[in-house]
């Protein structure tokens, strides 16, 4: 059985201070992605105008090869930078898809 002991209010206060930071970041993060998401539905909407296919696998690879050597320069994870882009990739892609599904041309006849 373990003991617990009463923890250094400095490190408290400090941990505090660093969640309290972690918090924001997530905000910023969540805002920055619905920022991104709008610009991708924009885009989305553009391509079903114009008939153009949902994904775009040329972009894609440029996108995940810039934004691993963006994840060196910054010290993070390669691996893990080109994962969260893949996945980000594959949402909007889906979203693509819904749009071009549900507008069936349509827009490109009243634009």
């Amino acid at each position: 059985m373990t003991t617990k002991h009463p923890a250094d209010p400095a490190v408290l206060a400090e941990l505090t201070r660093l969640r309290d930071s972690i918090d924001n970041i997530d905000a910023a993060v969540v805002h920055m992605l619905a920022e991104r998401f709008k610009c991708t539905q924009q885009v989305g909407h553009l391509k079903a105008q114009h008939h153009l296919p949902p994904a775009d696998p040329a972009r894609e690879s440029r996108q995940i090869t810039r934004l691993r050597e963006l994840a060196e320069n910054a010290k993070l994870d390669p691996a893990f930078a080109e994962k969260f882009l893949t996945f980000i990739i594959a949402e909007v892609i889906r979203h693509h898809e819904q749009i071009a599904d549900t507008t069936g041309g349509e827009e490109s006849r009243t634009a």
